[in-house]
């Protein structure tokens, strides 16, 4: 068990709090030494002023000890609520003036010397109180409807997944395989399979063959073109993979990605040599960012030449192949690429290519269900930075109708789902209209605009109302005096 006083960054302060998470400790000499001028104190004011800067919070009067590292700014307030300098500092206006006067490159920061002459608004300190109270009230109503928000979200999760597996263990299409008069057998699905794969390789191989026959007539001018290589064989299924399987209806057959989808990415090499963004280019270029929990987004793409990538014939999307992302934060998410439109696969992202006719749609939602995902990472380490190799990728199993079920099955999710997945996109709309409400509410609060004319009264009949000019000259003179001693 480490031993030590808790040393705070900017990472520990957050929505208006401070999170002691992941804190560095320090040796408890060191503490009175060397950081003893940031020793923090109840009713502090602790800003960030490095990396995300303007995130604020107040010392509460139960706090344990501890000390701060340069990423945030130690305020000691004189003649103001620290409350009230806390929300100020949060507030839009105080914001912009932070984004406007941070340097650096690499990670932003604003100094000191700039931040003591950042003018605040400076109203009696009954005003002061009033205002923070009526925030806090604001705020607190805000708070308790983004948590019926985000407990809605919660639900149609759950609503979504219990959906999700009930599509792939068959339940939804079980009435429809007992009306097919001539249902596939298992033995002819995987037969299917093998000659798709064998009729992909076959296209390739006269493809080849057609280009090496130009190449030749053309006096073998340009790059010769390479023999198609047989297609990848994935590794069997691990224990791992067997043990999180489940029993599926008698037609239906246990396969691998890797099986039915030629896999790959974007090589390192190819990216240096030949990938130049381009923002008049014509061909977007598809990211890790592209693929959410819940399928496709669309960003800001970055754009290159399709004449300056068109040998990179491997990474040319045209619709329906499925997107898999295979390192950092969205390891295992899964989406769709978008019929109808041209793209281009870029870096840390794989792309499956179906070698034979089948549902993208179907393979999407698989992946996306809690059980199908579960499969595709079966092969992650438990690492800081989780990852799936092409291989790992190749070897995930897949529940596999035939192709007249997977369409079936798709419509069968797709009309359980349309109405959840427009209640989700309310929702989400919501949350992110409420944090425009809280900066809303910050920004009323400092031009004036919160107190109605009684509350204003109501302040002014305050024992220790006094104007903002009096208080701001007492506490100068108090200052000096502090200096002075």
């Amino acid at each position: 068990m480490e031993i030590g006083l808790p040393m705070l960054s900017a990472t520990n302060i957050l929505n208006g709090e401070i999170i002691f998470d992941k804190i560095r400790l320090i040796d408890p000499l060191k503490f009175e030494g060397e950081y003893k001028r940031a020793n923090v104190e109840p009713n502090d004011v602790l800003l960030t002023i490095v990396g995300t800067i303007g995130r604020s919070t107040v010392v509460p009067l139960n706090i344990e000890k501890f000390t701060l590292q340069r990423s945030v700014a130690l305020i000691k307030p004189l003649g103001v609520n620290p409350k009230y300098l806390s929300f100020t500092l949060r507030s839009p206006n105080i914001q912009k003036i932070f984004d406007a006067n941070s340097k650096g490159t690499a990670q932003k920061g604003i100094y000191l010397g700039t931040l003591k002459k950042i003018e605040i608004p400076f109203p009696p300190l009954p005003e002061q109180r009033a205002i923070v109270a009526r925030i806090e009230e604001l705020l607190s109503e805000l708070d308790h409807s983004i948590a019926n928000l985000k407990s809605a979200q919660a639900k149609l999760e759950i609503y979504r997944q219990a959906v999700l597996k009930k599509a792939f263990e068959g339940g939804f299409t079980e009435q429809w395989r007992k009306s097919q008069v001539n249902l596939i057998s298992q033995e002819d699905l995987h037969t299917s399979i093998m000659k798709g794969r064998s009729s992909f390789l076959e296209r390739q191989v006269l493809e080849w063959e057609s280009d090496f026959s130009l190449w030749k007539v053309n006096g073998e001018k340009g790059d010769r073109p390479k023999k198609p290589r047989p297609l990848t064989v994935p590794d069997p299924p691990s224990p791992d993979h067997e043990v999180r399987k489940w029993d599926l209806p008698r037609s239906w057959v246990w396969t691998q990605l890797g099986t039915i989808c030629f896999v790959t990415k974007l090589a390192g090499f190819e990216y240096t040599d030949y990938v130049k963004y381009d923002t008049e280019g014509d061909l977007p270029v598809l990211k890790a960012e592209n693929v959410g929990l819940s399928g496709f987004r669309k960003t800001e793409f970055s754009k290159v030449k399709t004449g300056s990538v068109k040998m990179l014939t491997r990474s040319q999307l045209f619709g329906g192949e499925l997107l898999i992302v295979f390192v950092g934060a969205g390891t295992g998410n899964v989406a769709m690429v978008p019929l109808n439109q041209k793209y281009f696969l870029g870096p840390n992202i794989g792309m499956a290519r179906p070698y034979l006719k089948l549902n993208s749609r179907y393979i999407e939602l698989f992946f996306q269900s809690a059980k199908g995902k579960n499969l595709m990472m079966a092969a992650v380490k438990a690492v800081a930075q989780p990852s799936l190799s092409m291989a790992t990728i190749r070897q995930a199993p897949i529940a596999l109708p035939s192709l007249e079920e997977q369409t079936q099955i798709v419509q069968e999710i797709e009309s359980r789902l349309s109405v959840a997945d427009k209640l989700a996109d309310t929702i989400q709309f919501n949350l992110l209209k409420s944090e425009s409400l809280r900066q809303s509410i910050l920004k009323q609060a400092f031009e004036g605009k919160l107190l109605t004319e009684a509350e204003l009264e109501a302040c002014r009949r305050e024992v220790d109302w006094e104007p903002a000019e009096k208080l701001l000259e007492r506490i100068k003179s108090e200052k000096t005096k502090a200096k002075k001693s």
